[in-house]
């Protein structure tokens, strides 16, 4: 038994609420992408599904998929807490150098985290920005003025908030306040303690099985209400860097 654990060079967290049509293809194209990548030669990535209180059997079929793939871990909360939650308590126990999110809606395909990870040398959170998105007329109204207010708040210079796509450090998220509907604003958040973030166009594709969890209730003015929150935070935000230490050495 070795006395020191893998290395992990990146944890993928992955929300699921009753996607259990969607799950097997989406592990198989994540497993599939991540075995290739030059970086799995010699450290190791997991893929952490967080069960965010489905009903529809995507948990148990999750287990079963642990059980088989040793790159799979599953996180199960007790009830539907939403995706914050869910993000949270996959950031909590990912073991990577690098945390990368997205969605279990089978709307994002895995070989766009080739085009973010090359900008991971020069930034600290890179994101997504959906070229064509495939979603209803609503949805995607509601998005595109929730978005432009929440950069006119917040400057966070992002124009897809969003889109799941992202890959963080893992300093990054270790400073992400666990706040509920905070997901929508982590550039900003990062931002606010001086970290930086890009964004670049991936591909977006029509959801195939299930619905989507989200609608203009709980996209455009939840997301407008906790505007005032993150202002406050950005006022109010202690970011300080340490030189160092001095203490007299005491004598014996």
């Amino acid at each position: 038994m070795s006395l020191h654990p893998p290395r992990h060079w990146i944890s993928v967290v992955i929300p699921i609420k009753d996607e259990r049509e969607n799950i097997p293809l989406l592990a198989s194209q994540l497993l599939k992408f991540f075995e290739s990548r030059p970086e799995s030669g010699s450290a190791v990535f997991e893929l952490v599904f967080v069960d965010d209180g489905s009903s529809d059997g995507s948990g148990p079929l999750l287990d079963q998929l642990a059980a088989q793939f040793p790159a799979i871990r599953v996180i199960h909360l007790d009830l539907n807490h939403g995706q914050t939650a869910a993000f949270d308590a996959g950031f909590r126990e990912a073991r990577g150098e690098l945390v990368a999110t997205m969605d279990g809606d089978l709307q994002y395909d895995p070989n766009d985290f080739a085009k973010l990870l090359p900008l991971v040398e020069r930034y600290d959170l890179v994101c997504g920005r959906r070229q064509a998105r495939h979603d209803n007329l609503v949805r995607r109204w509601s998005s595109t003025i929730a978005n432009q207010v929440r950069n006119w708040a917040v400057h966070d210079g992002i124009s897809d908030t969003g889109c799941s796509l992202k890959v963080f450090k893992q300093a990054v998220v270790k400073r992400l306040p666990p706040f509920k509907n905070m997901h929508r604003f982590y550039p900003a958040l990062a931002q606010m303690y001086g970290f930086t973030v890009t964004e670049i166009p991936v591909q977006h594709f029509p959801r195939a099985h299930g619905t989507s969890k989200y609608g203009i209730g709980n996209r455009l003015f939840a997301g407008l209400y906790d505007l005032f929150a993150v202002r406050w935070m950005q006022k109010r935000c202690l970011n300080y860097t340490m030189k160092g230490s001095h203490s007299q050495k005491s004598e014996p």
